[in-house]
């Protein structure tokens, strides 16, 4: 029998029972919770990391960059990338969707070393890193690859392959920055939306994978105790 009112009011009939929520396993996706990540793209001067940012970004692209100055000439060296006209002075800022709930954050670090001290501040709370490197210079990404090192932040090295440059296989270049053996190295090119995607989904699955495996590090000395 329904639920009526009291008093002189009207009398109402039966309430209607409320509609019946999706039964788990209907068929009904529950909505995935938006996660965003932050991720740095370093690298040595000229190296492309305002072309990469750029090049996958779905939003404009921040850029803080600046003409070179007679000035910088004195500090920069500009060897290998004569052409280059500006320089990034603070950072480089875009987004990239990944997939449904999975955004990236990049933030492309300066290369000069008068800017190294922006990349504590850029480096807090960052899943990993993608150093870029060209093979014509690549010394110049020795100071990115020992940064992340010595701070246990998961990278992988993304060789820019330049038109002209003499192509190297990913093992000759692990070998020539001896890094440390897991460490990924992929090819891509800068200017390449889906190249440049393809590395930052490389990085988020090693990144993952290397979280994971400190985690599952700390927590297995607790059980051992118990």
């Amino acid at each position: 029998m329904g639920r009526y009112a009291s008093g002189t009011g009207p009398a109402r009939g039966p309430e209607p029972e409320p509609e019946p929520g999706p039964a788990p396993g209907d068929g009904a996706e529950p909505e995935l919770a938006a996660l965003a990540l932050k991720i740095l793209v370093a690298g040595g001067f000229g190296v492309g990391k305002t072309t990469l940012v750029g090049a996958v970004s779905e939003i404009r692209p921040l850029r803080t960059e600046e003409l070179l100055s007679e000035a910088g000439e004195l500090v920069d060296d500009t060897g290998g990338v004569d052409q280059k006209t500006t320089t990034t002075v603070a950072m480089d800022f875009g987004r990239i969707t990944i997939r449904a709930g999975l955004s990236l954050y990049l933030f492309g670090t300066p290369g000069q070393d008068r800017f190294w001290f922006l990349w504590d501040e850029l480096a807090q709370g960052a899943l990993g890193a993608v150093v870029l490197a060209d093979t014509r210079r690549l010394e110049d990404c020795f100071p990115a690859v020992d940064y992340f090192e010595h701070r246990g932040i998961p990278f992988l090295v993304a060789v820019n392959c330049f038109a002209g440059a003499r192509q190297y296989g990913a093992h000759e270049v692990s070998r020539a920055l001896d890094l440390d053996q897991g460490t990924p190295v992929v090819l891509c090119d800068a200017r390449d939306k889906d190249s440049g995607k393809e590395v930052l989904i490389r990085l988020v699955e090693y990144a993952g994978r290397v979280h994971t495996a400190r985690l599952l590090e700390s927590v297995e000395p607790q059980a051992d105790s118990v």
